[in-house]
C-alpha cells in the first residue's frame, strides 16, 4: 500500500505548504547511487571559493543519510572523489582530502546505525586519511540498518581494468580456467563485490552523463537527473526522484505484457 510523506515547507522559494509524496513503502529501492555534483558551482555562483561548496556538500550528505537510513535504504553509495578529479587544482584536492578526513568525524554512522565502507584507488590517498577510513570502516562494521559506501578516488575503467588483471592473474595461476568465466566471476573480483547493484542512480547538477561511475552495476539501474546543485538536495529532492523511480515499470529486457503477466 502506498503511504503519505508531509514533509515541512523549506527555505529558497520552496513555498509555505508541506509538500506531500506518495511513495510506496515496499517498492523503496534497496540501493540508491548518487553522483553528488554542483558543489563548486554553487559556491561560484556566491562569489565564494569552491571548497566552500564542497563544505556545504557535507551537510546535504548527513540529511540524505539520515533519510535513507529513515526510508529503509540498506545502502547509499556516493560518488566522493574520482580517479580524474586529481586532476584538479592541487589547492582543492587538497581542501578535499582534508574535508573526507575531518567529515569521517561525525556521529552520523552510530546515530542512524550507518555502516561505512570505501571503494577505489586508495593507494593514491593520503597516509592519514587512508588511516581515518579504516578506522571509520572497522568502528562501523557492526551498524547494519544501512550501509554507505564512498566512492573515493574511483573510476569504473579502473574497477574493471583491475578486476581483468585479477581474472587474468588466477587464469595464469592455473586457479581459474577461461571457460569457467562468468558474469559472476567478474562481479565477484570488482570492488563493489559486497553490495547489490543500485536500482536507482540519482545526479544532481544539471549534467546528464555517468562520469566513469558503476558502469558495470548500474546496466538495468534507473537513472535521475535534476537541475538541483548537491548543496541544495533536500529531502523532499530525493522523495521526488523516488516516486519518479516508482513510477516506472522495470522491464529487464522483457516485454511490458510478460512484466505484467508476473506482477
Amino acid at each position: 500500500m502506498p503511504f503519505v510523506f508531509r514533509l515541512p515547507p523549506y527555505g529558497g522559494g520552496r513555498g509555505e505548504r508541506p509538500i506531500i509524496f506518495m511513495l510506496d513503502k515496499a517498492r523503496i529501492p534497496q540501493h540508491i547511487a548518487i553522483t553528488m555534483d554542483g558543489n563548486g558551482r554553487w559556491a561560484t555562483e556566491k562569489g565564494k571559493p569552491r571548497a566552500y561548496g564542497h563544505q556545504a556538500g557535507v551537510d546535504t550528505v548527513r540529511r540524505i543519510t539520515s533519510e535513507c537510513t529513515r526510508l529503509g535504504v540498506k545502502f547509499l553509495t556516493l560518488y566522493t572523489f574520482s580517479t580524474e578529479n586529481w586532476n584538479r587544482p592541487a589547492d582543492e584536492v587538497a581542501a578535499l582530502m582534508g574535508l573526507v578526513l575531518s567529515s569521517l568525524e561525525d556521529e552520523i554512522f552510530m546515530k542512524n546505525n550507518v555502516r561505512f565502507r570505501v571503494v577505489g584507488d586508495l593507494s593514491r590517498i593520503p597516509v592519514e586519511v587512508r588511516k581515518k577510513l579504516a578506522e571509520t570502516e572497522e568502528h562501523t562494521a557492526k551498524n547494519d540498518a544501512m550501509t554507505m559506501v564512498v566512492a573515493l578516488s574511483y573510476s569504473s575503467r579502473w574497477e574493471i581494468t583491475k578486476a581483468m588483471a585479477d581474472v587474468a592473474q588466477e587464469v595464469k595461476d592455473g586457479k581459474l580456467k577461461v571457460e569457467d568465466i562468468t558474469e559472476q566471476t567478474v562481479n565477484e573480483h570488482l570492488a563493489t563485490n559486497f553490495m547489490p547493484d543500485p536500482e536507482l542512480l540519482i545526479r544532481t547538477g544539471g549534467e546528464q552523463r555517468i562520469s566513469n561511475y558503476l558502469l558495470w552495476q548500474i546496466a538495468y539501474s534507473e537513472l535521475y537527473f535534476c537541475d538541483t546543485y548537491w548543496p541544495d538536495f533536500m529531502e523532499e529532492d530525493l522523495h521526488k526522484a523516488i516516486e519518479d523511480y516508482q513510477s516506472r515499470q522495470r522491464r529487464f529486457g522483457k516485454t511490458e505484457a510478460q512484466v505484467e503477466s508476473n506482477e
